[in-house]
């Protein structure tokens, strides 16, 4: 399981990579997917700044619940 974590954290991190970096430089591909994500100009970003802001918001509302129960 840890494995297939790990496989699926680094596919997402060169998919963004790529939709955020690259695809300004380099032609397209042909690659559906990838041509979807070098032509888009709004969305490509969303999933890529949606992981830090909730994984701010899940500690955030830990540590507030942990203040709360030990109070």
């Amino acid at each position: 399981m840890g494995h297939l974590i790990v496989g699926l954290t680094a596919l997402f991190f060169v998919l963004a990579g790529y939709a955020v970096l690259a695809s300004a430089i380099v032609p397209p591909t042909g690659i559906f997917l990838l041509d979807v994500l070098a032509q888009d100009t709004h969305y490509k970003y969303f999933a890529l700044f949606l992981i830090p802001t909730s994984a701010y918001f899940v500690i955030a509302n830990w540590v507030g619940w942990q203040y709360y129960q030990n109070s």
